[in-house]
């Protein structure tokens, strides 16, 4: 594959970057952590307005329709300006999926979100490793009752509809719409490293019409969108991440001096700023691989994700404790940028599951391919 970006995705990089540069700058940042809100809504409809959050979304609901890649560019812009926007919610945990697997019904709820007019998200996450599926739906008439817990969800108590991944009893996983306000659904506050919101969902005995199930089918595809594009759009706010504190870092060690030398001239704060490039390396390389593999429906798309989600896990968290240990203390002053960078890091990590859980995945797909 090409790993240059094409005209078009250069363009709507530059324009993701030069909105962000406005909208999340250090004084909108700071202001907007004193507001106790949920999200900047201001920003949010500054991307709506750009066209950015319509881009991936389908034409029929005001979209560009375009696909994974671009996804990625925008999310990995919003990583790199630590903008505290639901982009991630919205469109990896929940349009990316409804585009491709909803009816026109479904279809149908993302052409608010082209407007900035609402929020959605999705349930990726479960107790215990990432990717597993322990909640339940069982038939009833022409619906479904839904059972079980959710972990890490994202703006549940702000989305509209919050898409719901379970086992179908006699079926597959199925991938429910589900509204956070219905009978059934219990939102509790999880704590989070980043003024995001996350929420752990319990599911008890939440009925669903038949319109709420994915595409109306039950056979795990939409599941496997949802998984993908989850772990598709972490590890491309992680990318951002680590190139925005690698910039502020390089920046840092240019400009401060000890014993009259500026710090990048000690051979220790070379290397150690190289490898935060490498860490970051590393990751792009992973993390464009898999968007384009997932866009093109490649058969190792899961093996090369799960490869930038190690990197996302392990590797940048450590660069960023790296820029931290540069910066000296000035790194953990809530005035400074960088906190936010560290504090974005460990989340994705969370996110994911864990450097561990990302080795265990990957070491199980190796094995089943050898097999077969």
């Amino acid at each position: 594959m090409d790993f240059n970006l094409d005209e078009a995705q250069q363009d709507l990089r530059g324009l993701a970057a030069d909105l962000l540069a406005r909208e999340a700058s250090q004084e909108r940042l700071e202001g907007f952590e004193k507001s106790g809100a949920a999200y900047d809504a201001g920003t949010w409809k500054a991307l709506a307005q750009a066209g950015l959050l319509g881009a991936t979304l389908p034409e029929e609901v005001g979209g560009a329709g375009l696909g994974p890649v671009e996804l990625t560019v925008v999310l990995r812009e919003i990583g790199a300006a630590v903008a505290p926007v639901p982009a991630y919610a919205s469109l990896a945990l929940a349009a990316l999926p409804v585009a491709r697997h909803g009816t026109a019904e479904q279809k149908a709820l993302l052409a608010p979100l082209a407007e900035g007019g609402t929020v959605l998200t999705g349930a990726y996450r479960e107790v215990g490793p990432a990717g597993v599926i322990a909640a339940t739906a069982r038939p009833d008439g022409g619906g479904h009752v839904l059972d079980g817990v959710k972990t890490f969800v994202p703006y549940a108590a702000e989305a509209a509809r919050v898409l719901v991944p379970a086992r179908v009893e006699g079926g597959g996983i199925g991938v429910f719409l589900v509204e956070p306000s219905a009978a059934g659904v219990a939102l509790t506050p999880h704590p989070s490293a980043t003024s995001e919101p996350l929420s752990r969902i319990e599911l008890n005995g939440v009925r669903v019409g038949p319109e709420a199930l994915l595409g109306g089918r039950a056979d795990g595809a939409a599941w496997d969108t949802l998984r993908r594009s989850a772990v598709m759009g972490a590890v491309a706010l992680s990318s951002g991440v680590i190139d925005g504190a690698l910039k502020i870092t390089t920046e840092y060690v240019k400009t401060r001096e000890q014993f009259e030398r500026a710090l990048a001239q000690f051979q220790a704060v070379t290397m150690q700023i190289g490898d935060v490039y490498i860490a970051k390396r590393a990751l792009d390389v992973a993390v464009w691989a898999g968007a384009w593999r997932f866009g093109e429906g490649a058969p190792d798309v899961d093996e090369v994700l799960a490869i930038a989600a190690y990197n996302a896990a392990d590797p940048v968290v450590k660069a960023l404790y790296t820029c931290q240990h540069l910066h000296g203390g000035i790194g953990l002053d809530v005035t400074y940028p960088l906190h936010r960078y560290f504090a974005w890091a460990k989340h994705v990590g969370h996110l994911l599951g864990g450097a561990e859980d990302q080795l265990d995945t990957l070491g199980a797909l190796v094995a089943a391919g050898q097999e077969a």
